[in-house]
């Protein structure tokens, strides 16, 4: 079986609360969805298909190809299904892979040692067939296998992404709790900004809100700036395969040159932080800096999109400060940005409720193990605003 030819279940993962937005992407990217789950979407495809889903998707973390399904009451079990799969076929014995899984049975209590029986069972069958062993770690670095096993139901999947899509790759610089690549890329799509209108930014900590931003825009997508994936380390990859649709990419960038996106902080050095990773990400040219209090921040007089990610305050003593802080930024909605559609991203909704605006809409979404809510603002011009 080629499977770079032969259409096979597809699982997409994402964080949990992202798969709207996932699912979103693929249908815009002509694969139609059979199935959607909490942390992803289920689809039918090739593992050349898998390579345009892997540099196109901008809110999914891995992209997994089911190679093999059956029944499994055991580990030992688990490795004798396991060598029965022809793996020499797929991965090559001077290779390297790793293995990582999801497992929920009664006989196991460690996923360690389950993936230590894929790696033994997929390393002897190798050696078995052609008298010697790929090498394996824990390294997503290269070829990389998933096991799924709920119950008795077991699955084994090529994951063709390898390290996560979920970073996407410019961040060099983290800065103090950053935001997700994925994460914002989500709440951008949820938001009604139209990637043409002014787009501000202000309290952008290390600027992951105001990058995604551009990208979007520019049709700037994640493969542009990641070299290396799961799927190029498997016997038969081609690599024309990914110089085509990096090819294609490259020809699909647009330059927007009125865009107007502003991403302001009090911190000098989180701004210096978010110019180098917009510079890594290739758009800082589209993005104007500045150091202030984020009450300083310019409104173009165009209509568009104010986004803010406060900080929700995680210690006592913070939460007095972050009162007044959300007060602020509703204030500064009120006076400053009327016209505009606001939105505000946090984990704490009694800290929003000093904010003293209405929600029009409330998104859910997780960032780590936080709760937390994307909340929209209709700021119009006149009093309508409580």
């Amino acid at each position: 079986m080629n499977i770079f030819t032969t259409p096979s279940k597809i699982i997409i993962t994402c964080n949990k609360r992202l798969t709207p937005w996932l699912k979103l992407e693929v249908e815009e990217l002509g694969f139609p969805v059979t199935d959607t789950f909490a942390t992803g979407v289920e689809l039918k495809g090739t593992v050349e298909d898998c390579i345009r889903l892997n540099l196109n998707l901008r809110c999914a973390s891995q992209v997994l190809y089911s190679l093999y399904e059956f029944r499994c009451n055991s580990p030992e079990e688990l490795y004798k299904k396991l060598m029965t799969y022809p793996w020499e076929k797929l991965i090559a014995n001077d290779g390297y892979f790793s293995v990582t899984s999801h497992v929920d049975h009664p006989s196991v209590n460690n996923t360690m040692f389950t993936n230590v029986k894929v790696k033994d069972a997929i390393a002897d069958r190798i050696r078995r067939e052609t008298a010697k062993r790929p090498d394996s770690g824990s390294a997503m670095d290269g070829a990389v296998i998933n096991l799924y096993w709920w119950e008795l139901d077991a699955e084994v999947f090529l994951d063709t992404s390898g390290e996560t899509l979920s970073k996407h790759g410019y961040r060099k610089v983290p800065g103090k709790a950053p935001m997700l690549e994925a994460l914002a890329s989500a709440t951008i799509l949820a938001s009604k900004w139209n990637r043409e209108s002014p787009f501000v930014n202000p309290m952008c900590g290390s600027g992951t809100v105001a990058i995604e931003a551009v990208l979007m825009a520019t049709n700037r997508r994640p493969g542009l700036l990641r070299k290396n994936y799961s799927f190029m380390h498997v016997i038969g990859y081609d690599n024309q395969l990914y110089l085509d649709q990096l090819e294609l990419l490259n020809r699909k960038v647009k330059e927007v040159p009125g865009l107007k996106v502003i991403a302001t902080d009090i911190s000098e050095d989180a701004i210096n932080v978010s110019r180098t990773n917009a510079g890594i990400a290739g758009v800082e040219q589209y993005i104007d800096f500045e150091v202030c209090d984020f009450e300083k921040t310019e409104i173009p007089p165009e209509p568009g999109v104010v986004f803010f990610n406060p900080e929700y305050g995680e210690r006592l003593g913070e939460l007095d400060k972050l009162e007044v802080t959300y007060k602020r930024i509703g204030d500064f909605m009120k006076q400053k940005c009327q016209g505009y559609t606001g939105y505000i991203f946090t984990g704490n909704l009694d800290l929003a409720k000093k904010i003293g605006l209405r929600a029009s809409r409330r998104y859910e979404f997780y960032t780590a193990k936080i709760d937390c809510r994307l909340l929209e603002y209709e700021l119009y011009a006149g009093k309508k605003t409580e």
